[in-house]
């Protein structure tokens, strides 16, 4: 089974920057998809960027131009560099290895099997 581990959370100042990491354990080469998604208090989870294991990415609108995933296959570990930070990107953020959602988890784009949303990594933006 492949645990994901989200740090690089914390409080920062609009216009600063953050960089999450996701560190996966296990047997992890090539994963399909590795994505973050973010919940803000009151608000639906929502996908932030996804990653391919070709290098494809995806960004929502909302982040595009300030927020970077990228991935170290050998590292086993994906990145979201988040700049211009804005006090709406406050949320918790997690990663995760795939798109397909539920409320409760995910479905892992290789295995399919279903996974319980982690505990994620808060993200404050705020003077």
């Amino acid at each position: 089974q492949v645990q994901l581990v989200e740090s690089g959370g914390g409080l920062v100042q609009p216009g600063g920057s953050l960089r999450l990491s996701c560190a996966a354990s296990g047997h992890v080469l090539n994963i399909r998809i590795m994505a973050w998604y973010r919940q803000a208090p009151g608000k639906q989870r929502e996908l932030v960027a996804l990653i391919t294991s070709g290098g494809t990415t995806n960004y929502a609108d909302s982040v595009k131009g300030r927020f970077t995933i990228s991935r170290d296959n050998a590292k086993n570990t994906v990145y979201l560099q988040m700049n211009s930070l804005k006090p709406e990107d406050t949320a918790v953020y997690y990663c995760v290895r795939g798109i397909a959602t539920t409320d409760s988890g995910y479905f892992d784009s290789d295995s399919g099997s279903f996974y319980s949303w982690g505990q994620g990594t808060q993200v404050t933006v705020s003077s």
